[in-house]
């Protein structure tokens, strides 16, 4: 294949262009391969209030990206993956305990997200939390989300036990072998622990409420599941050298793409803190990052040896830029766009539920964008989530999403909010309570006294609430089990279970 240079780097100008014009926050973008840095283009601002210019050397949080580097220390280190996560934190509650380390990591281990457990339970992403906090909370988790190996459902809670196993392993820091790592490839990555360490040069992370700009702000302690800072240049630095195994990386992309399987033998994209995908012929390797203000995506194309890093510090989607600049390197067409039935679905029982527009997909809150699969059907770009439907009519979608075989059928217009789901609801272990009205709201925990939020009504006792903290939007499923309790469900945590107060 001969590579197309000079398109790709037309398309990473037009992006970079667009955010000079605008004089808003913006990002930079690096082409690189096996060698290193071949090209690289930046605009916008790393700080509106100051005027600073964003460059391919200014410093920007990874968020996501920054998984797999604990991956990389996690093999170096030799500890065996299929232990279970009680072999090193005894403390955990048996659930939890039992999890295998690789399915921690892979996603398919059940564990609920940290984040989403608290905001479950009213507590916003800007409270400040630190490290021990956090994992005292892991520590009270009564069940999984689902059973380990059946289900790919993002959670970033593994990676912060992960490290947890790492840190107790080595005797030391993080924060430490992250810098150490780096460092002997020339590169200067840093693990900040909060969001109130001062990181020099870092650029403000920037979220759009209207026609302004708000500067985005995250309480919880950074961890190895998202909180690496550095420069687009040096990520770029990194992706070369994983492409190439160069030193500290040397066989580690064979390691981290290596197939994972859920308990039926399927394969998951999702492997070590990468997704693996394709783009027209050409096998393609990334991964996203999301953190208040800031979107980024790294992809690569290991046959090839080239790849793209897109670092932002403004709140829009960074996988479709990334995307794009890659197709026009490789000399691939993009996915022709989706046609997905627009509106909300539902499955039969349970707490499983997609928003979708013709481009994209909500499934019970995780986004994903839809593109035709060639075969009539729908599939994801997958940043994180596989999804793959066929459609059955207007009002039927059917396939597999993270690995599980789902039927989701329309909400029938005028659906009423079950009477049965009305009243006040209490978690006993956590003291969260609900309380359900007859007007078709609820007053969801939230700090100062709670938060009302419009229910829409699912068929068989299930509703949707809607919750807005700065950019982020929560819609936790409400929904009756078995035993006439009131369960609480995101696609990233499933463990509140309700029980009538009163």
């Amino acid at each position: 294949m001969t590579l197309d240079w000079v398109g790709a780097t037309g398309r990473a100008q037009e992006i970079a262009d667009n955010w000079q014009r605008e004089a808003g926050p913006g990002g930079a973008i690096v082409l690189f391969d096996r060698d290193g840095m071949r090209e690289a283009f930046a605009g916008g601002l790393a700080s509106i209030e100051h005027s600073v210019p964003f460059t391919p050397a200014t410093v920007n949080r990874f968020a996501s990206i920054s998984k797999h580097v604990l991956a990389v220390a996690l093999l170096r280190s030799g500890l065996p993956l299929d232990a279970p996560l009680g072999s090193w934190l005894p403390e955990l509650p048996v659930p939890l305990a039992g999890v295998a380390l690789g399915r921690a990591l892979d996603m398919t281990g059940g564990l609920p997200d940290m984040m989403e457990a608290l905001w479950q339970q009213g507590v916003p992403f800007t409270a400040t939390l630190d490290a021990e906090e956090i994992f005292a909370l892991a520590c009270r988790f009564p069940s999984l989300s689902a059973k380990p190996g059946t289900e790919m459902a993002y959670s970033n809670t593994g990676w912060r036990l992960g490290q947890r196993v790492l840190e107790k392993v080595t005797g030391k820091p993080y924060a430490e072998t992250v810098a150490a790592l780096s460092g002997e490839l020339g590169l200067a990555f840093r693990l900040p622990y909060d969001g109130a360490e001062i990181v020099p040069g870092l650029a403000t992370g920037y979220w759009r409420a209207g026609e302004s700009w708000r500067r985005g702000h995250y309480g919880v302690h950074f961890s190895a599941s998202g909180g690496i800072a550095g420069s687009a240049a040096d990520l770029a630095g990194w992706f070369s050298a994983l492409l190439a195994g160069r030193g500290p990386l040397s066989g580690m992309l064979e390691k981290l793409t290596a197939p994972r399987h859920f308990a039926d033998g399927s394969e998951s994209v999702y492997r070590l803190g990468l997704v693996c995908s394709r783009l027209g012929g050409s096998d393609i390797v990334g991964h996203g990052g999301s953190l208040t203000g800031y979107r980024n995506h790294a992809l690569t194309a290991p046959a090839h040896g080239v790849g793209v890093v897109v670092l932002t510090n403004r709140e829009e989607e960074a996988l479709w830029p990334a995307l794009t600049v890659l197709a026009a390197l490789l000399g691939e067409k993009l996915p022709a766009a989706g046609n997905a039935p627009s509106g909300l679905f539902v499955a039969e029982e349970g707490p499983f539920w997609a928003e979708l527009a013709p481009d994209s997909i909500s499934f019970m809150g995780g986004f994903e964008r839809l593109v035709a699969d060639g075969e009539g059907g729908l599939c994801s770009l997958p940043a994180y989530l596989d999804i793959r439907l066929q459609q059955e009519g207007d009002d039927t979608l059917s396939g597999l999403i993270g690995g599980v075989r789902r039927s989701l059928r329309r909400v029938p217009v005028g659906t009423q909010l079950d009477p049965r789901l009305v009243g006040r609801w209490r978690e006993p272990r956590f003291g969260t309570e609900i309380e359900i009205r007859t007007d078709g709201t609820a007053l969801m925990p939230w700090p100062a006294g709670g938060k009302v939020s419009q229910l829409t009504p699912l068929p068989n006792g299930r509703a949707l609430a809607d919750l807005l903290h700065g950019p982020w939007r929560a819609r936790p499923c409400l929904w009756l089990d078995a035993e006439g309790g009131l369960r609480v469900a995101g696609h990233r945590a499933r463990i509140l279970q309700m029980q009538r107060a009163g």
